[in-house]
């Protein structure tokens, strides 16, 4: 393989973005001539986008960067259709009044990563459902549909996968790809967009819409992704045992969110460092060599660094500080995720149980029960072993709230009002 020579590639080499691309040698041509327009598509299944699409998120921003052309086309289309990649069991189907409030949600985090606007290498968001909603379907098979063979797509894994396990593929998912792969001729005959982006699991619809394109165009594309990220220790990312990580504040707080990136593994520092925050290599290769008490330091670095790009310096700052006070000091911190509950629920009586529920540090009663009877409940730093506890105004500090935490890193703060 001949050396890199453009700045886009170069970094993403670097930082170790790059999985598979369907001809590097040409793709790093293009993008060494000049402005090079590439996009990544986000279905809008949930009302954020969670860790697990940031590899995506940070290679448009190092596209930008690079002064090249980010796509961001958010699936108000495809969304309705299902993508099969990667899971054993269809999607459930959103109604268009869903989509249309996720897809408004998600948006707001993109404002953090890029720059849109008019300009050359100024960021563009698109709905798919402006041509996916028009098709005449019967039109867009005679088109369209003569250049996919069956035979091929029963080899792409999303479809093995189903098929292997027994388990069902509707006609409709069967379909998504051969959308997924026209959004590409469509994002070329429109945009001039040249390159398709996306983690692993996304190669076989990719390549689709290169081959359609030659096909029905003539026109000459690329494809590239990222390896689907998990840590070391084999978990998925973006995954905790309270749920998703999300990119949206208003569903993680930026302090959990600062927290979920303090307690990354040991050997996966150096890795997120390159990937999840624009610090130097250089820098980047003195923190990924500590060992012992100085990697948390590095850790504490990851976690402002990366809170910072979602949520804003201030606020990464702020989350740090909070949990210095916290762990450090012991001080009861006010930057701790507070819920507030009305006045009259608390008076009447607020269970352990449900208040931990409340608070986001256990997902059900039954969860929150196991967590106290193993131990690892405390209320303003006082360990609580009896789960038929009930909080009352005794238990409010000077400040008007009760402090809760799970395990020594998960603390919350409820607040009557």
């Amino acid at each position: 393989m001949s050396a890199l020579k453009s700045a886009f590639l170069k970094e993403l080499s670097a930082r170790g973005y790059i999985h598979q691309c369907t001809d590097e040698a040409g793709l790093d041509a293009l993008a060494n001539k000049g402005n090079l327009t590439a996009y990544i598509g986000f279905d809008c299944t949930a009302p954020s986008l969670h860790v697990g699409s940031l590899l995506g998120i940070m290679m448009l921003r190092k596209l930008q960067q690079a002064r090249h052309k980010p796509i961001v086309l958010m699936g108000g289309g495809t969304t309705k259709v299902g993508d099969p990649s990667g899971r054993d069991e269809s999607r459930q189907l959103l109604t268009d009044t869903d989509i249309a409030a996720n897809m408004a949600s998600i948006k707001l985090v993109f404002a953090k990563f890029l720059d849109f606007g008019e300009g050359p290498s100024d960021a563009v968001m698109i709905d798919n459902s402006d041509w996916l909603d028009e098709l005449n379907y019967i039109s867009f098979l005679r088109d369209y549909g003569r250049h996919f063979t069956v035979n091929r797509m029963l080899t792409f894994d999303s479809v093995k996968l189903r098929l292997e396990r027994e388990q069902p593929l509707s006609f409709l998912e069967f379909n998504y790809m051969i959308l997924q792969a026209y959004d590409f001729l469509e994002l070329h005959r429109r945009l001039g967009c040249r390159l398709q982006m996306g983690g692993s699991d996304q190669w076989g619809n990719i390549v689709n819409g290169i081959d359609l394109a030659r096909r029905a165009d003539g026109a000459e594309l690329y494809g590239l992704t990222t390896s689907l990220l998990t840590t070391s220790s084999g978990a998925k990312m973006g995954k905790t045992a309270a749920g998703a990580v999300w990119l949206n504040a208003d569903m993680v707080s930026a302090y959990d969110y600062w927290q979920y990136w303090r307690n990354t593994e040991d050997a996966d520092v150096g890795r997120f460092l390159r990937l999840f925050t624009e610090l130097p290599l250089k820098e980047i290769k003195r923190l990924e060599t500590l060992e012992g008490a100085e990697l948390n330091e590095a850790k504490k670095v990851l976690a402002t660094e990366a809170t910072a790009l979602a949520h804003g310096r201030g606020t990464a700052e702020e989350a740090a500080e909070t949990a210095r006070q916290t762990f450090e000091q012991g001080e009861l911190a006010e930057g701790l995720p507070t819920v507030e509950i009305s006045r009259n629920d608390f008076d009447a009586g607020l269970g352990l149980l449900t208040a931990i529920v409340k608070a986001g540090l256990a997902n059900s009663n039954g969860e929150a029960r196991r967590h106290v009877t193993g131990g690892a409940v405390r209320v303003n730093d006082d360990q609580i072993k009896d789960e038929k506890t009930q909080l009352t105004a005794r238990d409010l500090s000077n400040e008007g709230v009760i402090k809760l935490s799970v395990g020594k890193k998960r603390h919350a703060l409820i607040r009557p009002v």
